[in-house]
């Protein structure tokens, strides 16, 4: 079989698509929540939960998997899910229906970013992984740049089931591209022991202090993240009145700032201890926020406030994500597989908070989606600030 070199541009360019998956998944059909709700008579935030509950749990279940019989096996059965579950969602007819289906569709989905990430702590050193973690996320930002803007002018001519068609496309693209990429987690590297027993490298896991301070770390951080993706497009679209077919264009500001942080990070990093480069972005990103939420408080209610806020704090994200993710799997060590999985388990799985807290609040003014953000990016500060106190690696 024909397969590319694991440092060339082209394996580089997959991996930042498989990275993308979950943006894909989530990013590409915000701007249709409302007109899912309302054709579907339900509340549309659920999709979002349910598809973070199954891409939070299956990870725990790929990445145990992923150390016993490698990356790219996993890669091409998940993907083949996703597929399954993009034409589920596609063709469901209620909310519970759908619901399903992107549960079912996030089992696949997870493969991508987690085993991507493991991947290049396959290849890669601590700093060179967090330059590569970089480099993928200026790559993978086109995702969410172009999803909302497509989806937007899509639902102009078609309904909410077009995006998930052209989810179903995506996905036998990736499934393409996944088949000429080469093993990085070779036969003598894997683990001996059988799949259950390898279970419990996730309670080793949860035990090193190291690796939980940074997977705490961002997990606040993408509670923050979550909130705003499902807290924006009923205050841009229903409160402050942008068209749907434009609420892409304010959504991609937000990506465009994590793609020049990204570009920033992987320039510094080598300079730059890695847990002070963390504080310096989580302190930022808090500093900013609670301005905001400030002034909100004090009646001053404005759509190019929140633009704004949410874009300082939100480009954040391009040295927060890749600090956190290059450290946390530093600490794993050998478990690269499993602490890839716990880590995108607790990072993602983390958006069930906001996407909860959200459901049940008003969406009828900014405020509830600001105080979640400004909430646990403050929370995600406090935990990175203590100073890093060098722990082995497991």
């Amino acid at each position: 079989m024909l397969t590319i070199s694991n440092k060339g541009w082209l394996f580089t360019s997959i991996l930042s698509a498989l990275m993308a998956f979950t943006s894909l998944s989530t990013d590409i059909y915000l701007p249709a929540m409302p007109e899912m709700g309302r054709d579907l008579n339900g509340d549309a935030e659920l999709t979002l939960t349910g598809f973070l509950i199954g891409f939070a749990l299956a990870q725990l279940f790929w990445g145990a998997v992923s150390d016993k019989i490698g990356r790219k096996k996993p890669l091409i059965m998940g993907i083949v899910l996703f597929i399954i579950g993009s034409v589920g969602c596609a063709l469901s007819s209620s909310m519970l229906e759908l619901l399903a289906w992107r549960v079912f569709q996030a089992f696949g989905a997870c493969v991508g970013p987690m085993l991507s990430r493991a991947m290049i702590r396959d290849l890669y050193g601590r700093t060179e992984a967090a330059k590569m973690l970089s480099t993928l996320a200026i790559v993978m930002a086109i995702a969410p740049i172009a999803g909302p803007m497509l989806a937007g002018h899509l639902l102009v001519w078609y309904t909410w089931h077009s995006i998930f068609w052209l989810l179903v496309a995506i996905g036998i693209l990736m499934l393409v591209a996944v088949l000429v990429i080469p093993e990085t987690h070779p036969v003598e590297k894997r683990s001996k022991k059988s799949i259950a027993h390898t279970y419990n490298n996730y309670w080793i896991l949860l035990r090193n202090k190291g690796f939980m301070k940074y997977t705490l770390c961002v997990s606040s951080f993408y509670i923050a993240i979550y909130a705003f993706l499902t807290g924006s497009p009923y205050v841009y679209i229903d409160v402050y009145e942008v068209p749907k077919e434009y609420f892409g264009y304010l959504f991609s500001v937000n990506i465009i700032g994590v793609m020049l942080l990204s570009a920033i990070n992987r320039r510094i990093v080598s300079a730059i201890r890695l847990d002070r480069l963390l504080r310096f972005a989580t302190l930022f990103a808090a500093i900013c926020v609670s301005v905001v939420m400030g002034l909100i408080v004090l009646g001053y209610h404005s759509l190019w406030l929140i633009v704004i806020g949410c874009f300082l704090f939100f480009s954040m994200n391009g040295i927060i994500a890749a600090v956190t993710n290059a450290l946390a799997l530093d600490r794993a060590g050998r478990m690269a597989g499993s602490g890839a999985a716990l880590l995108g388990a607790m990072q993602y799985g983390s958006g069930i908070v906001s996407s909860l807290i959200l459901t049940f609040l008003p969406n009828d003014t900014a405020d509830p989606m600001m105080g979640v953000i400004t909430l646990f990016v403050i929370i995600c500060a406090i935990i990175a600030f203590p100073e890093d106190e060098k722990y082995n690696r497991i």
